[in-house]
């Protein structure tokens, strides 16, 4: 008696990659980590940057300059857009997640 073997369709490293980071439940730190690259790529503040942190669309800047956090103030909208590009972009990021989504808001400090 013959055995069928069924063959199963390929699949490629790139949902290999997102669905162990889904399994092992990562993707919450992964675009956290995404977020704050996003910042030091969009904002050109990396520098100056003391603290960092990302919770519910809200993300809170701590800088070591008055002047440099003045100036990224009256950018925060623009910031936000070309962050939220840079992340819509970036194939790490995963739009899935609730509790880490998109930047809505900028809290410099």
């Amino acid at each position: 008696m013959a055995v069928k073997i069924h063959r199963k369709e390929a699949v490629g490293m790139e949902e290999i990659v997102r669905q162990y980071i889904q399994s092992m439940k990562l993707s919450t730190g992964l675009n956290t980590q995404r977020v704050f690259a996003a910042w030091d790529a969009c904002s050109g503040a990396a520098p100056f940057t003391l603290k960092r942190f990302f919770r519910g669309g809200k993300l809170y800047i701590t800088l070591n300059s008055s002047v440099i956090r003045n100036q990224l103030y009256f950018q925060r909208d623009v910031l936000i857009e070309k962050m939220n590009a840079f992340l819509s972009t970036d194939e790490l990021f995963t739009t899935d997640n609730r509790t880490a989504s998109f930047v809505q808001e900028l809290i410099l400090k």
